[in-house]
């Protein structure tokens, strides 16, 4: 069985990241855009980073222009608007689909890993959220509504264990 550490990523620059590198860490990752109605999450995503990095945890914010086309930037416009708007300074990587045919490996795991409502596995909207755990397995997968501070007991207990 995989886990999220066996998949390849791109970083927002373009570099090859390989997932392995946070192996041993509580991941919290997202499928983020620029001018969605939940775009102001990007605030409370950085408090959860802030909090809890020093004991493990990452955020991985991956842009979609998959829904309404609400992130439609080049890489250097979507860093620049995430820094400048929400001083986010997790690591935010390479626009990928998380849907349909061309939809990332990744994010294909991520979905049949923790299928949403009635056990659909496609994503419905930005900021749909995966808790990882620190073996790579998904322990939770949150609607784009849930606010990151309500995830935040749920990251302590995976962070103690």
């Amino acid at each position: 069985m995989s886990t999220v550490f066996d998949f390849p990523a791109v970083s927002l620059a373009g570099q090859p990241v390989h997932l392995a590198q946070y192996d041993g860490k509580v991941l919290l990752i997202v499928n983020t855009a620029s001018a969605c109605g939940f775009t102001p999450q990007y605030a409370g995503l950085e408090r959860l980073y802030q909090r809890y990095r020093a004991q493990g945890f990452e955020v991985l914010a991956f842009p979609c222009n998959q829904f309404g086309a609400q992130e439609p930037g080049t890489p250097a416009d979507i860093g620049a608007f995430c820094e400048k708007n929400f001083g986010v300074t997790f690591p935010l990587f390479a626009k990928v689909d998380v849907n349909g045919a061309a939809a990332d490996p990744l994010w294909q795991h991520l979905k049949h890993a923790a299928p949403g409502v009635l056990g659909t596995e496609a994503i419905k909207w930005n900021f749909t959220k995966f808790l990882i755990r620190r073996d790579g397995s998904v322990a939770h997968r949150y609607a784009p509504a849930t606010r990151p501070e309500e995830i935040a007991a749920d990251i302590e207990a995976l962070l103690a264990k």
